[in-house]
């Protein structure tokens, strides 16, 4: 069973990934390991880890063949376990492979669940039961506390899934903003009066009107798309990020022509929440401040 919890192949799927996952992984790992070292003692009634696009829980570099352990061997192996887990995915051998990886860990059977469906299907499923759970009478415990980690290939992530989490009190976000996703489709999409993958990733069509005005700026068109996505987190009552920390905040990942990817952004409702991610995102793989 060891080979399974060791960055090697064991036999089993891994999800090809680029050199730039090692950076995200990084800050995942960082705030996972600070989320649970803070919070563990906490009368909380559960700490549950739900990764909505977890893969089979393993990774391999594409050009070197690196193993590495994915988003679920993360959170299942650090030093003090959440309480419960939750992993979907769209691919039953994504599943079956992340099952056989889970049981080598010591993390209780019964307190990871994986089901294999589409995500912004099973989210339902999911808050019900987080909400099942805070409904019980404990006396002296708290809510749950929960942190999902939305990590898409691309633009699979629909608004309707983060608002339906954003109904448990206690949940903390980090979620992939495809840069290269939307550069790549915004401008078919203000030509085409269906509803595509864009407008259900922003959950509207009223970006339109917002790319549609920064579209030939030359300081570029992420800054305004963002700001409008965290304006709608802040309608779901979440805390908002200050300006003077974004630059940390949203760590963007690159490929390897340094063309950007990927940004990753946090939510949370609690001031600690944005504090934890701060101090994580601060310092990156290399040892190093990141830059914007």
């Amino acid at each position: 069973m060891e080979k399974y919890l060791l960055p090697e192949n064991d036999g089993l799927l891994a999800r090809p990934s680029g050199v730039w996952a090692k950076d995200k992984l990084f800050y995942l790992k960082k705030y996972v390991d600070t989320f649970e070292t803070s919070m563990r003692k906490k009368p909380w009634r559960r700490r549950i880890f739900i990764d909505l696009f977890s893969g089979p829980g393993k990774c391999m570099i594409e050009n070197t063949h690196e193993f590495l352990f994915g988003s679920p061997l993360l959170a299942l192996t650090t030093e003090y376990p959440f309480t419960d887990y939750y992993f979907v995915d769209m691919d039953d051998d994504n599943i079956s492979s992340l099952r056989t990886r889970s049981a080598a860990t010591r993390v209780q059977q019964e307190k990871i669940n994986c089901w294999t469906g589409d995500a912004n299907k099973k989210v339902f499923d999911i808050v019900s039961a987080i909400k099942k759970i805070d409904s019980e009478f404990i006396v002296g415990a708290w809510p749950s506390l929960n942190l999902v980690f939305l990590d898409p290939e691309g633009l699979e992530l629909e608004w309707n899934t983060v608002a339906e989490l954003a109904k448990v009190n206690r949940m903390d976000l980090i979620i992939h903003y495809s840069q290269q996703g939307i550069k790549r489709m915004a401008d078919r999409a203000l030509e085409s009066p269906k509803e595509l993958i864009i407008d259900k990733f922003f959950g509207d069509k009223e970006w339109r009107n917002v790319y549609a005005a920064c579209k030939d700026d030359a300081t570029g068109i992420h800054r305004p798309l963002i700001d409008y996505y965290k304006s709608k987190l802040i309608k779901l009552g979440y805390n908002e990020v200050k300006d003077d920390e974004e630059v940390w905040a949203e760590p963007l990942m690159k490929n390897s022509k340094n063309a950007p990817l990927y940004r990753l952004l946090f939510a949370s409702k609690s001031p600690l929440g944005l504090k934890f991610w701060n101090d994580v995102t601060k310092v990156g793989a290399n040892g190093q401040m990141p830059l914007i």
